[in-house]
């Protein structure tokens, strides 16, 4: 056995306490995409009519429900991610032990229901739907063939979240619920693609890993491309220039990204996160007509 392999068995299990723990239990939660979901969602709250009090409680429960999706997601995987010795996870690094990521996914869990449910039953059940998809991703739906469902459940639930909170509960329009669910399915694949290789060696045979790294890092955009076609298609009314503009700015991101993989393997990863951004200002430009009243 190496020294390095050494130090790893002697630290695991020994996490560290106070700020420590705090800064683990942080890097544990996938802080870059619950950050970016949170204010996603905080902002389409906001151009869809919540007040303050409502921005501040959707952006609570969004919040508490990727906390708790990010934590299971690593106590879930903490026995293989050990054996693998893999990097910046904070449990494989002996810094935090799994049950203290399992009772922080269950109390961020347990937050999330009533923050959820403030909006009503409707409103806070789809929402809860779609964590339950995660939750189910994480325990063990990512290793199938349907890996990419939670992903279009959990990112399609969010606009009916939000405008189900509004007075009058309406519905939202199909197309931007589409549109979530496709942008969804594009993060399921650019989040998966640069873990395939130990996925597989790990057992993990979900979608993208079944297709494999080459077939993916061309499937990437693909999505993300239909999400943008919807949001400038779907709304009422001719596309303005702008939405026109914003379709051909996509495919070009889209198809740059594969045709500079040779001199940048992180090309198609970067093109999908740019084509992604561009969805989603899409979105939140489209929120005046976001709304179909009952």
């Amino acid at each position: 056995m190496t020294s390095r392999w050494a130090g790893r068995v002697r630290t695991a299990g020994r996490p560290g306490t106070g700020f420590t723990t705090v800064v683990a239990l942080a890097r544990a939660c996938h802080p870059g995409p619950t950050a970016a979901v949170t204010v996603l969602v905080g902002a389409l709250a906001l151009v869809c009519g919540h007040d303050a009090a409502g921005c501040a409680l959707v952006a609570a429960a969004v919040l508490t429900g990727q906390l708790s999706i990010g934590w299971c997601n690593d106590a879930a995987d903490a026995a293989r991610d050990t054996a693998a010795g893999r990097t910046g996870k904070p449990v494989a690094e002996g810094l935090l032990a799994a049950r203290t990521v399992w009772a922080a996914a269950w109390t961020a869990l347990a937050l999330c229901v009533p923050l959820s449910l403030a909006f009503g039953p409707v409103a806070g059940g789809v929402h809860l739907t779609g964590v339950a998809a995660a939750w189910a991703y994480d325990l063990g739906l990512k290793a199938t063939v349907f890996s990419w469902l939670p992903y279009a459940v959990g990112f399609g639930s969010l606009p009916p979240f939000v405008t189900l909170g509004l007075p009058g509960a309406p519905w939202p329009a199909w197309w931007a619920v589409l549109a979530a669910a496709l942008l969804g399915c594009g993060a399921h694949l650019a989040n998966v693609l640069p873990d395939i290789q130990d996925d597989l060696a790990a057992g993990v045979r979900g979608w993208p890993q079944r297709l494999g790294a080459a077939r993916v890092r061309a499937l990437v955009p693909v999505p993300l491309l239909l999400a943008t076609v919807t949001l400038v298609l779907g709304p009422p009314g001719a596309p303005g220039p702008g939405e026109w503009a914003a379709l051909a700015v996509a495919v070009a991101l889209a198809c740059a990204g594969p045709l500079a993989a040779n001199r940048s393997p992180k090309a198609p990863f970067a093109g999908a996160v740019a084509v992604a951004a561009l969805d989603v200002l899409l979105l939140l430009a489209t929120t005046t007509t976001i709304t179909v009243v009952p």
